[in-house]
């Protein structure tokens, strides 16, 4: 969503945090919930409370383990993903499921993955025209 190098937040980590902002009480309520980054702290808050979000957890990965052991750091840049882990009762947490950004489309089209889980990719994809391929969401309007 925001590394170091980036001046502002990518708008797409951005559009697909918003919602689940929103949503992190009650989603907290059933599961632990965390947004990882490889910015600082402090600078990820910043932006949070720029943009009213409340409840959403928020860690940094500044070392960058976490973030290449689960192959998300990469020495060409962040693939954004979406991951659920499991912790067994014998304390064993294993990787569940995700959803990633990074180069998996096919040639021409859009990249599609974790973000798709977007209300605002749904919503566009519920009209005729679809989400199309000349629009990207910004951090202002």
């Amino acid at each position: 969503m925001y590394g170091p190098e980036r001046e502002r937040p990518c708008p797409m980590c951005t559009a697909f945090l918003g919602p689940l902002a929103a949503n992190a009480a009650d989603i907290r309520q059933k599961i632990g919930l965390a947004v990882i980054s490889r910015s600082p702290v402090a600078r990820m808050q910043a932006f949070a409370d720029e943009r009213g979000w409340r409840n959403l957890p928020l860690y940094s990965d500044a070392r960058e383990a976490f973030g290449r052991d689960h192959n998300a750091w990469h020495d060409d840049g962040d693939w954004p993903s979406y991951d659920v882990f499991t912790k067994d009762a014998d304390g064993t947490i294993r990787h569940f499921w995700s959803g990633e950004l990074g180069g998996t489309q096919d040639p021409g089209q859009d990249p599609r993955g974790a973000p798709d889980m977007t209300v605002l990719w749904n919503v566009l994809d519920t009209i005729p025209a679809g989400r199309g391929t000349d629009w990207y969401p910004k951090l202002d309007y």
